[in-house]
């Protein structure tokens, strides 16, 4: 007795579902999972598997694309005028450590002429790369 092709959809569902409990691969296995029920509906009605796959393929990027979209979360930037306390030194010109959100960062003063001391408060006002640029808080006021 041949298999049906819809009950093949199903398995092939099922087991790319059950793939994301055991293997956990960011929703992609469950997506694609999800993307082989939606063709085993329609291969009740189209019955070229050529279509079939080329749906599930198209079907299961649109699904990928989508998710990441909607459940990874959006990276907050940095805003501006935070304060930060410097670690070390900051010599005039040159990258300092100062800690920020509970880290230690690389910063630099965004006056290029000016040091700022060690164990001094800092305004971050914005981040170039892994660098945090940084002004004295005595100099803003």
């Amino acid at each position: 007795m041949p298999i049906n092709v819809t009950l093949l959809w199903l398995i092939a569902g099922a087991i790319l579902c059950l793939m994301e409990l055991v293997l956990p691969t960011a929703f992609v296995a469950f997506m694609m999972g999800l993307s082989a029920f939606v063709v085993a509906i329609v291969s009740l009605i189209v019955p070229q598997l050529s279509l079939q796959a080329f749906l599930w393929l198209g079907l299961s990027a649109a699904l990928i694309l989508l998710s990441r979209r909607l459940l990874i979360p959006k990276r907050k930037k940095l805003q501006e005028a935070f304060i930060a306390e410097t670690l070390t030194e900051i010599p005039a010109g040159k990258d300092g450590r100062v800690i920020y959100e509970g880290n230690s960062w690389r910063a630099r003063c965004e006056d290029r002429h000016l040091a700022i001391a060690p164990s001094q408060k800092v305004y971050v006002v914005r981040r170039e790369g892994t660098t945090l640029i940084v002004v004295p808080e005595d100099l803003l006021h």
